[in-house]
């Protein structure tokens, strides 16, 4: 890469991840089960997290990681790389909540 390129093409490969996790959230997984036609924020994962504070995000954050490497020892790569994704879900909501001043953070 010359120096000359845009500095965001050295990360292309991080926003095709972050992109990924995105599209679960937004149109996989996460829409169909938890989404039941509200907004981001105003889903259980936020909400929960609002209660209980951001523990609760990354929590589910660390549940999803120990999943998925269950899952790639299995040989289910495509399973662990979803959980993985969800496990960036989950992180992005705690910042998202840290940011808002949730209570217990």
């Amino acid at each position: 890469m010359s120096v000359d390129e845009p500095r965001d093409a050295h990360y292309a490969l991080l926003r095709s991840t972050l992109d990924a996790a995105f599209e679960q959230a937004s149109a996989g997984k996460g829409r169909e089960r938890h989404a039941n036609g509200r907004p981001f924020d105003r889903q259980p994962i936020m909400e929960i997290g609002r209660m209980v504070g951001p523990g609760y995000a990354t929590g589910q954050a660390m549940k999803k990681s120990q999943e998925a490497l269950g899952m790639l020892s299995r040989g289910e790569r495509d399973a662990a790389v979803r959980e993985l994704l969800g496990a960036i879900i989950y992180t992005a909501a705690a910042v998202l909540l840290i940011e808002e001043g949730a209570a217990n953070g």
